[in-house]
């Protein structure tokens, strides 16, 4: 049962439907839609909802934008993004980034990205844009193979975070946890990958040298959906959809501190100096902070997830930079398919144009 409040709205072909108004957009975890699909998006922005086919029962059904405040954009290559920044603005619609930049151009897992030194341009170039913070650098995920050990990894995180130092604040990363996902290992054994599966005493090897290599960046260090607690090396669990992060930069849309359940408040200074900030306070500009008076947890997702409610707009098999690890795409055939239909119908209610 959605969450979000109900709609009738008009489709293309004049039929009224009901749809779902949700406030917080995911865009998305089950594909890139920044990529590939961005033109798409912005349309159906415009025309005020899209459709969305439910991956285990196939039943289609409608999103209305209406009530849309804020939206996390996810993407291994967002570079199209830029040209559509303005349209958000004149909506008042908040964004950021979960920028997903790996380097496993060596060993060919990502073959469908653009170069890496590209794709570093192009996160410098939306921070430019958006402002520091609202692009978020992810490391996801860490793979060992045959080809590559921790140390290799730690080569590979630590030539992209030299390069990032002053436009990134965070890095959130996660083990390939390939058991747990039937796709993933079927992807990795067809495409004949060699992977071994992290043991618990390599994840804290690896989080101990990126501890050390945090030292001369100090970024924010934070898994995504990770069990193992390694906050004694100053790495966090993360929330990727995080409404910390639209309060710090949406602070002053009141619709959506609303919805968040936030209050904001300002600080109060005293013959005895600048009074205490409540537990929990987020501190927005030198005389204002923001409380959460609600949990906005998600607790339909992962067991270890700490992301708050959003509505996801994509579609699984439907991702066509075919990584030989996707978890989102059956298989390269199905994607590469479905991109095809998008091709042939690009404006459609959905992203594969049906």
């Amino acid at each position: 049962m959605s969450q979000w409040k109900k709609f009738k709205i008009q489709r293309d072909n004049g039929e009224m439907v009901e749809a779902q108004a949700p406030v917080i957009v995911s865009a998305s975890r089950s594909t890139d839609i920044p990529a590939f699909y961005a033109d798409w998006f912005f349309h159906r922005l415009k025309v005020g909802y899209s459709a969305w086919t439910n991956p285990f029962n196939g039943v289609k059904s409608f999103v209305s934008y209406e009530k849309c405040r804020f939206i996390v954009f996810w993407s291994k290559n967002p570079e199209q993004l830029i040209a559509h920044l303005d349209e958000l603005k004149q909506r008042n619609i908040g964004c950021y980034i979960q920028y997903t930049l790996n380097d496993y151009v060596k060993e060919g897992l990502e073959k469908g990205v653009p170069s890496l030194e590209k794709r570093i341009d192009t996160f410098k170039r939306l921070v430019d844009e958006l402002g520091k913070g609202r692009v978020i650098w992810r490391f996801d995920p860490l793979i060992l193979t045959d080809q590559i050990s921790i140390d290799d990894l730690l080569n590979k995180v630590e030539y992209i975070g030299d390069q990032l130092q002053g436009y990134a604040e965070k890095l959130v990363f996660s083990y390939a946890d390939i058991a747990s996902y039937r796709k993933v290992k079927a992807n990795l054994e067809k495409n004949q990958v060699h992977y071994q599966e992290w043991t618990e005493p390599q994840m804290v090897e690896f989080a101990q040298q990126l501890s050390v290599l945090n030292q001369k960046w100090h970024y924010k260090l934070a898994t995504c959906g990770e069990k193992i607690d390694i906050d004694k090396y100053g790495i966090q669990h993360n929330r990727c959809v995080d409404d910390d992060l639209m309060i710090r930069f949406a602070y002053r849309d009141k619709v959506l501190m609303d919805f968040l359940g936030v209050e904001i408040k300002t600080v109060e200074n005293s013959l005895f100096g600048t009074e205490p900030m409540p537990a929990g306070a987020i501190m927005l500009n030198d005389t204002q902070y923001a409380i959460k008076k609600k949990d906005n947890r998600d607790k339909g997702q992962r067991q270890f997830c700490g992301c708050m409610v959003s509505k996801d707009i994509g579609e699984y098999n439907t991702c066509p930079h075919l990584c030989e690890y996707c978890y989102a795409n059956t298989s390269k055939e199905v994607a590469v398919r479905n991109w095809k239909e998008h091709r042939q119908n690009p404006l459609g209610e959905t992203i594969t144009g049906q």
